[in-house]
């Protein structure tokens, strides 16, 4: 019989807990980088921690587990590995309690499909007694009288509905509230209009039946979830009568930036650069790297060619429009189902329209304002100069010093992309991020991490350089002199002369 939990020790237990006793870390949210946070922690002793959401369940977007759809990430970017691949909660760990550890062997693979990931984390999520699923946070607040947070919940019904309030004190927060869909301004009238066949990718799967049968499908947005979508139904749509426009605003579908030295942009050495830089300089380097995120895998680009080349074959093109580097300046509803498009092309400057019976936003997600749930300590936030939560290097919310001066903190996952740059919301850098907040939480190095994990230095040593020792003349030697081995380099200067990168701080 295959085993039901991972062969590991139980994690030691903290005291009893009584509403009254202050937790050490309240999380909120549970998705991949809280559920991480939370896998970590379990088998520190004494750590009194507990993770909240409102679903009734772990799922990884479950509107996007295409067929076929693989995690953009090697598997060792699971929920722990890359800080301890000891840990019972690996993604190895659990193809052996399933039995499936030697036809993963043979299968060779090094991405893993998307359904597999969310199998595996909801596994994890199954066996972890500090995750309280169904209980919605209300409110987080600073109580000066205890020197603790108090975070109120609403603990849900199987229908979703209220059931009991409760209230928790805890020295630390963790938010890990995730991102959401992004619906661009012109289409959100349609896509919130019910009824009206305008939905974004994230929904996909729940409407997929719908849109394969729809007379004609547009999807929007050329970044990954785009290029699976219109792979989808360009294969599951009749030949010659496929009848899809794919187009979006960059200027081509490009494959994302998956060279080796390219992705040592998701290290936590190019974290640590990215956060020392000045803010303008930071906000200037994001919004130039979208290739590094919001390109299309180069496997996904040759599936849709090797798609579209196959229905070449037998005479004629296929019924399908792509187009780059083309906006959605307005849309109009036209009759019950039908949908027109008022498109720009930015760089043509032209416009024309597009009637289409079904859209699918593949627009890609946003950070969920921390306001909405940290606005009882919004007195206590300090902001940059565009009113953003400010982030220190641990991943903590910058606050008033009368609470951190405390030793109590807020932090956060997935929610400092203007801080940490655009390994932010990467899984690979998950296990690191929650091995970082729980060594900062401890105060000490629970998780031994490395000191280096880039060959490339990100920015220039400005330290001055100590100056070279001078050159003393060797002793002249008489011409019967011998040459002793042992003091025959004394005196050589280095032979690398140029700057010295010293291996970055943790």
């Amino acid at each position: 019989m295959t085993p039901a939990t991972p062969p590991a020790a139980p994690a030691p237990r903290p005291p009893h807990h009584t509403p009254d006793t202050p937790r050490d870390l309240v999380g909120i949210g549970i998705g991949p980088f809280n559920l991480s946070l939370a896998a970590l922690a379990h088998p520190l002793p004494g750590l009194d921690t507990v993770f909240y959401d409102q679903r009734p369940a772990f799922r990884w977007h479950p509107g996007l587990l295409i067929d076929g759809a693989t995690v953009q990430v090697p598997f060792l970017a699971d929920l722990v590995t890359l800080a301890d691949p000891a840990s019972p909660w690996t993604f190895l760990n659990y193809l052996k309690t399933r039995e499936r550890l030697f036809p993963f062997y043979f299968a060779e693979r090094f991405h893993i499909h998307r359904a597999e990931y969310d199998a595996y984390c909801r596994w994890v999520a199954g066996h972890l007694p500090a995750l309280r699923f169904g209980h919605q946070v209300d409110a987080v607040r600073w109580n000066p009288g205890r020197d603790l947070f108090e975070v109120d919940f609403t603990r849900l019904g199987t229908e979703g509905e209220a059931e009991a309030p409760g209230r928790t004190y805890t020295r630390n927060i963790v938010v890990g509230i995730g991102t959401e869909p992004h619906i661009p301004e012109p289409l959100r009238p349609l896509a919130e209009t019910p009824g009206v066949p305008v939905l974004h990718a994230a929904d996909y799967l729940r409407h997929r039946e719908a849109l394969l049968a729809a007379g004609h499908v547009t999807v929007v947005g050329t970044g990954q979830s785009g290029a699976e979508v219109f792979l989808d139904l360009l294969r599951h749509r009749p030949a010659g009568r496929e009848r899809i426009h794919w187009l979006g605003r960059t200027e081509a579908f490009a494959p994302m930036e998956y060279s080796r030295l390219g992705l040592e942009h998701f290290t936590p050495d190019y974290t640590r650069y990215f956060h020392a830089l000045a803010e303008p300089a930071r906000d200037r380097l994001t919004a130039s790297q979208w290739q590094l995120h919001k390109g299309i895998d180069a496997g996904t680009v040759t599936a849709i060619h090797d798609e579209l080349y196959r229905r070449t074959l037998h005479g004629g093109w296929p019924d399908a429009v792509l187009t780059p580097g083309v906006r959605v300046r307005a849309a109009d509803r036209l009759a019950t189902t039908r949908i027109e498009l008022h498109l720009e092309h930015v760089r043509q400057d032209t416009r024309s329209r597009l009637t289409t019976d079904a859209v699918v936003l593949a627009t890609g997600y946003r950070e969920r304002p921390l306001d909405r749930i940290l606005a009882g300590l919004g007195p206590h936030l300090r902001r940059d100069h565009r009113e953003r939560p400010r982030v220190d290097d641990r991943s903590r919310l910058v606050l008033d010093p009368a609470v951190t001066g405390t030793g109590r903190h807020v932090y956060v996952q997935n929610a400092g992309t203007h801080t940490h740059g655009v390994g932010t919301p990467d899984l690979g850098l998950a296990a690191w991020r929650s091995a970082t907040i729980l060594n900062a939480l401890t105060g000490q190095e629970t998780y031994a991490l490395p000191r280096r994990t880039a060959f490339t230095t990100f920015g220039l040593d400005t330290r001055p350089q100590a100056p070279p020792a001078p050159q003393t003349p060797p002793p002249s030697r008489s011409p019967t002199a011998g040459t002793d081995p042992a003091t025959e380099n004394e005196g050589r200067g280095p032979a690398h002369t140029g700057p010295r990168h010293p291996l970055p701080r943790p």
